[in-house]
């Protein structure tokens, strides 16, 4: 199961009033474990950086002046993301966005469905309680120290560490290693988890195999080693 646990930084909080996306970022999860790949984008809005939200993010027009605009990285971000599962804090949010985006540039929108939003699990496990990503990092004692300000990939990887306690805890010396990333653009041939195209062959030899079928047989049908034996 592939999941990118994703983050946007944006201008403000409707694209339909103007707004835009000016970073991405996101961390890979195979099976609920990281793989060590990332996707990590800082974009062109193509429109002015309200005071408001420089404050947050700290990103500003002159800085994101010479980065790509979406319409250049739409495509490879969809690449990237293909048919995994989303995980994003306030989903609704970041998928509003997205699609907008994606629209902009005639490309397909990303289903609803796609999302899996980690407000709504935090409200649900721990209902009356704050649910923002500060609250949760202190909730289940994760360094969040390096968040001065909101940056997507950071919060990505920080989110990564949460999602992981929701949904039931974290196994005993799991890292986020974000040293070998994908680059900008989520390309790369980094080692990465992934089922074998080929099952590995059989290291037990064809009288062994013979040996064990007759010991299962001598056992009786009744026995557990018959459910399992191959036929």
């Amino acid at each position: 199961m592939r999941e990118i646990v994703m983050d946007t930084e944006t201008t403000g909080f409707e694209p339909e009033s103007g707004d835009r996306i000016v970073e991405i970022g996101g961390v890979e999860l195979w099976n609920h474990m990281p793989t060590g790949r990332t996707y990590h984008q800082y974009i062109n809005p193509e429109r002015d950086m309200p005071e408001e939200a420089f404050q947050v993010h700290g990103l500003s027009e002159e800085f994101l002046s010479d980065k790509p605009k979406f319409a250049e990285i739409g495509d490879a971000f969809l690449e990237f993301v293909g048919d995994a599962t989303l995980v994003i804090h306030n989903a609704t949010f970041d998928m509003k966005f997205l699609n907008a985006e994606l629209r902009w540039m005639g490309r397909r929108t990303l289903p609803d469905s796609q999302a899996l939003d980690t407000l709504a699990i935090a409200r649900k496990k721990f209902p009356g309680s704050p649910a923002s990503l500060d609250a949760l990092c202190r909730r289940f004692g994760i360094d969040n120290s390096a968040r001065t300000l909101h940056g997507a990939l950071l919060d990505s990887e920080i989110l990564a560490d949460v999602y992981l306690e929701l949904i039931g805890g974290r196994q005993p010396g799991l890292v986020l290693d974000t040293s070998a990333t994908s680059g900008s653009s989520g390309g790369g041939s980094e080692w990465r988890p992934r089922p074998r195209p080929e099952p590995l062959p059989a290291r037990i030899h064809a009288d062994e195999a013979e040996a064990h079928a007759k010991f299962v047989e001598a056992l009786g049908p009744e026995c557990v080693w018959a459910k399992y034996a191959t036929k």
